[in-house]
């Protein structure tokens, strides 16, 4: 038997998983819980990445006094943002959150001196405001001293590994969504980072996922009573560490990681990149083994989510139960948005930017159905896209993570894209970090025996089309 923990950071809270394999089993069970907490210095939105670290301590202090034997450790959090590590070994500043919309307008500054057509070629990542490349394009225009000053730059999961270990890597899964990485040599294109006046020497080599960064620090290890716990480099980036616990048998599917964002795309071993995945702006990541997630980033559950904290400050904290049955009372409102429009980025209020779109008296029900009815039909979209580009017949598609629990959503989208929808596990993220830990381990062979080890464990619920015309 051996215990491994996940730490499973999203942009509004995190989690720590505990996980026991024992043969080809393993049971998980959530031991700690904490916020990711975003801090506002004026206009300016950081991650407060020394309280995060605190919650790490609590809870390997707890684990500690429970006599927990660990085998590794591993974290996974969202993608582009990163810290900078001063000549001392200190971070320098807090780092910038992804939704600080000092990026906005930035890509086009960098057209003018690398078209939009070339960046893409070189890169193959989906031109979004808040890319690392636009995020250190901007802060360097900013003559920002943090990053003046920075010795290494380094991811987030990276950072939160570095606060552990005292030791500096920067892993393949989440490098791969910076837009700064060469799609051949899979190493950074510092010639691209030159001629925007990027510092390039702060970038460490990109380590494969599975690289052990180190132990705990010695301090930390004796005040949590853990000993010298080794550290794992996972698939550091949380939607490559769910898409390899989607609990497929072969490789004819789709997926789609559905929480604040949805992510929808295909697992390839070869880069998409040509003039038409540009013009869609599907994107190039890294997954585990090689392999590429070609995918397209979309707006998800941050829609209902933010609507869901309006009324709740107006007194209404409605239960996912209850969303469901308000989205089903108004199945047939026409009301429809575009979930990417930019508008619904970040407002100030989430229902009253949708309301100005669909009319100003809708209900609440009508709210969410419209919600629900517009994320299915740009799945429905985004599916055709895929499946003119895929180099296989994608048969069904997997929806995993939180998301996955919203059964009217999973009818609503096999309903749209005419095809059966496999939901689950919602706890993909954690699964794809704990059996990268015991693959580093030698405990498991490849991303295939993680797949059927997950398959055996948890149940899934298929949908098949039933009113595929409706969205027709």
């Amino acid at each position: 038997m051996k215990n491994f923990l996940a730490f499973d950071c999203g942009a509004t809270s995190g989690r720590a998983i505990l996980a026991t394999l024992s043969g080809t089993s393993f049971t998980m069970k959530e031991v700690y819980r904490f916020p990711s907490e975003m801090k506002r210095e004026g206009k300016r939105m950081y991650w407060d990445v020394p309280a995060m670290y605190g919650h790490f301590v609590r809870c390997l202090t707890q684990l500690g006094k429970e006599g927990v034997r660990l085998s590794s450790i591993g974290i996974d959090t969202w993608g582009v943002d990163f810290g900078c590590i001063g000549k001392d070994g200190e971070l320098l500043s807090l780092p910038r959150c992804y939704r600080d919309p000092y990026t906005v307008g930035v890509p086009e500054k960098v057209f003018r001196r690398i078209p939009r057509e070339q960046l893409y070629e070189r890169t193959g990542i989906q031109i979004m405001d808040f890319n690392t490349i636009f995020q250190l394009y901007a802060q360097t225009q900013e003559k920002d001293e943090a990053l003046s000053r920075a010795d290494a730059l380094l991811f987030m999961p990276d950072l939160l590994s570095y606060l552990l270990t005292g030791k500096r890597v920067c892993e393949y899964t989440d490098a791969s969504t910076s837009g700064m990485m060469d799609q051949q040599t899979r190493q950074f294109n510092k010639a691209l980072l030159e001629e925007l006046g990027i510092r390039t020497d702060m970038l460490l080599p990109i380590v494969p996922s599975g690289t052990v960064v180190g132990p705990l620090k010695a301090d930390l290890a004796t005040s949590t009573g853990l000993g010298p716990v080794p550290v794992i480099a996972v698939a550091g980036h949380d939607t490559a560490s769910a898409i390899a616990a989607v609990p497929a048998a072969d490789g004819h599917f789709a997926y789609l990681s559905s929480g604040t964002w949805s992510l929808m795309g295909i697992e390839v071993p070869a880069p998409i990149i040509n003039g038409e995945s540009a013009r869609l702006n599907f994107t190039n990541e890294g997954g585990i083994e090689g392999t590429t997630r070609f995918l397209k980033n979309i707006t998800g559950m941050w829609l209902l989510e933010q609507c869901r904290a309006v009324w709740k400050a107006e007194g209404k904290d409605y239960s996912y139960a209850e969303l469901q049955k308000m989205a089903l009372s108004e199945a047939d409102f026409p009301g429809r948005i575009d979930p990417d429009h930019p508008r619904f980025a970040n407002p100030e209020n989430m229902v009253r930017e949708i309301s100005d779109q669909v009319g100003n008296d809708v209900s609440d029900a009508q709210i969410v159905s419209c919600i629900y009815h517009s994320l299915a039909d740009r799945y429905k979209e985004v599916m055709g896209q895929l499946q003119a580009f895929a180099p296989f017949k994608i048969e069904k598609l997997h929806i995993i993570g939180g998301g996955s629990a919203g059964e009217l959503m999973n009818q609503w989208t096999a309903d749209a894209i005419g095809l059966p929808v496999i939901a689950g596990p919602t706890e993909a993220t954690a699964m794809g970090n704990i059996l990268m830990q015991a693959k580093a381990a030698g405990l498991v062979k490849d991303r295939w025996e993680m797949r059927r080890m997950i398959a055996q464990v948890i149940e899934v619920k298929t949908f098949t089309p039933k009113n595929y015309e409706h969205f027709r």
